[in-house]
């Protein structure tokens, strides 16, 4: 069996929407991270291949990765047909991964018509990807089929494709202790397992520096290193405190010191 890759250090453009794409690559690189997952929301909207041409330059030319393009395509009946600019627009970035979502409202205990329609979309979006040497990624998020981990394998392996994977974020919407079911979810997820967006939220969702997860990101971290061998994965910054582009070297630092362990 191939060991997975390491786990390189990157950021989410989204954590600053407020930044425009040559100011999300300078706070990166100065940073110290490796890559850059480009948001579909803001910075490089679906269809503007201009757009990811010069967010593609930006961030090879700042000596960082494109990790991957992180669209809001939610796999519904309403955008069943919404894919082509997406994968227009990763391959303009230069990326082959691409993030997903499953639909809200569709969650782990949804009956079996409304998840055969969602591993139907995603079905269909697989093979509209394969051909382009391109593999989609599922949003970890509450409210929907990957509100869990054993919802998320289970969706995964309806759908069949081997250019299917997913994401793990810490399930906030879920009561949990970090230390232990960060690492069973992990566990679960490996076989599938492509980025981590990483940030420290208290329970009451207040942002928190990264350093304050100290007791269970570590464990996390390494549990994640299991992941999906053919993949170039990154655990991605997502959230900082007040969205302050001022604490990410602090929170890049915390980062790259743990997955350095």
């Amino acid at each position: 069996m191939t060991a997975a890759r390491p786990l390189s250090s990157g950021l989410c453009s989204v954590t600053f929407r407020q930044l425009d794409p040559v100011q999300v690559v300078s706070v990166a690189a100065a940073a110290g991270l490796e890559g850059i997952e480009w948001g579909a929301d803001v910075h490089v909207p679906a269809g503007d291949l201009k757009a990811a041409a010069a967010a593609t330059r930006a961030t090879n030319d700042a000596g960082l990765r494109v990790a991957s393009y992180g669209s809001y395509l939610f796999a519904d009946e309403a955008s069943r047909a919404a894919i082509g600019p997406v994968l227009d627009t990763a391959e303009a970035l230069g990326t082959d991964l691409i993030r997903v979502w499953c639909p809200f409202g569709v969650g782990p205990a949804a009956a079996r018509p409304d998840r055969d329609a969602v591993a139907d979309v995603l079905a269909e979006w697989a093979t509209a990807a394969v051909g382009r040497g391109l593999t989609l990624y599922l949003e970890f998020h509450g409210g929907t089929l990957t509100a869990s981990a054993a919802s998320t394998v289970a969706l995964l392996a309806q759908v069949g494709a081997t250019n299917v994977a997913t994401a793990w974020q810490p399930p906030y919407w879920a009561t949990r202790s970090p230390a232990a079911d960060d690492g069973a979810d992990l566990a679960v997820l490996a076989p599938w397992l492509a980025h981590v967006h990483v940030y420290e939220w208290a329970a009451d969702l207040t942002r928190l520096p990264l350093a304050a997860g100290v007791d269970h990101w570590p464990a996390a971290l390494r549990a994640a290193a299991e992941g999906r061998a053919d993949l170039d994965r990154f655990a991605l910054i997502e959230f900082v405190p007040d969205d302050d582009p001022a604490l990410l070297a602090a929170e890049a630092a915390t980062l790259r010191g743990w997955l350095a362990r």
